[in-house]
């Protein structure tokens, strides 16, 4: 099941409906209606954000911010000007926030990001940066309910902590039996051969990197 496709987001295949336009892989989309349903139960109306993400949807959002026509945030999670960033400091800085196409956890059909509509102030629009989720922040109570149970239902934070690679997102969960086994089998040589032909912006610093980039922003998660 996990092929050199499903681990780069070439293929859809993999994929039974979630809600909506969102999908995810039959095991995930079971287990995650087993989280919601425990959610509720706790008065949280436990909802996707994003789900599956293919390599052509990670490639507009990567050469958007690396070309200034996307948002791209700092450590602050404020704007940064890409015009004054070199070319490492820009691919870095996005590296914070969004993944290499061909590397984001997404591709699998094993991970996606929540929230709770409910929990929104009025008029307010979800904006997934850490402020939301921490302590006084309006997603604090379900991300602390998260934290007490998704693991009963086989879900973890890969990115639950800063650990010097991609920032916090308190948001984004993993279901377990799939993630690990896609990031048993995912390697840099898979990466890179998905871009053969593919516009991907700053390709010519990133490749002979892409090995330390991998290391750091790719293989560095919590496993729990």
């Amino acid at each position: 099941m996990m092929t050199p496709e499903v681990l780069t987001g070439q293929t859809d295949r993999h994929l039974a409906p979630l809600c909506a336009s969102h999908r995810l892989q039959p095991e995930a989309v079971t287990a995650f209606h087993d989280l919601q349903r425990a959610a509720r139960q706790a008065g949280f109306n436990l909802q996707p954000a994003s789900s599956f993400r293919d390599f052509d949807r990670q490639l507009a959002i990567w050469n958007g911010k690396f070309r200034g026509e996307r948002p791209l945030l700092g450590n602050d999670s404020r704007p940064l000007d890409v015009q004054r960033l070199t070319l490492a400091e820009r691919c870095h800085a996005i590296l914070r926030w969004s993944a290499l196409p061909g590397g984001s956890r997404h591709h699998w059909g094993s991970d996606l990001d929540v929230y709770d509509p409910d929990l929104l102030p009025a008029g307010g629009k979800l904006q997934l940066e850490p402020w939301e989720y921490l302590p006084g922040g309006y997603l604090a109570p379900l991300a602390d309910w998260l934290g007490e149970h998704m693991a009963g239902c086989g879900f973890y934070r890969p990115y639950g902590r800063d650990r010097g690679g991609v920032a916090a997102e308190p948001w984004h969960l993993s279901y377990r039996p799939l993630a690990q086994a896609a990031e048993r089998l995912f390697t840099p040589e898979l990466l890179l051969a998905s871009w053969k032909d593919r516009d991907v912006a700053g390709a010519s610093w990133l490749t002979p990197r892409l090995p330390a980039i991998f290391r750091r922003y790719i293989g560095n998660v919590d496993k729990e």
